[in-house]
C-alpha cells in the first residue's frame, strides 16, 4: 500500500469525490463541475494535484477544448485503499 498516496486523496474531500467519479466515467472539467457543484477553479486544481501524483490521466491530451480524464490503474487501487480507512 502506498500510504502516502492515500493520506493525500484522504486529506481532501474533493480529490476522493473526483476519483470516484472518473473510477465510473471519463468525464471533462465542465461535466465535473456539474456533477460536483464545485467551483471551476477547485475542479483544475484538484485534476492538476491527481495528475501530478499519475492517478488521474487525459484520455485525449491534444484536445485542449473537451479533454477527458479517467482514473488510472494507480488512482483505483489508491481509492480503493482510501475507502478500506474512511
Amino acid at each position: 500500500m502506498d500510504s502516502k498516496a492515500v493520506s493525500f486523496v484522504l486529506r481532501s474531500k474533493n480529490r476522493k469525490k473526483i476519483l470516484e467519479i472518473l473510477t465510473k466515467q471519463e468525464k471533462t472539467p465542465s461535466q465535473l463541475v456539474k456533477d460536483t457543484n464545485m467551483y471551476p477553479t477547485h475542479i483544475h486544481r484538484t485534476i492538476r494535484e491527481l495528475k501530478s501524483n499519475s492517478l488521474i490521466t487525459a484520455t485525449n491530451p491534444s484536445d485542449k477544448v473537451y479533454t477527458f480524464y479517467k482514473t488510472t490503474k494507480k488512482g483505483k487501487n489508491i481509492l480503493k485503499e482510501a475507502n478500506k480507512i474512511k
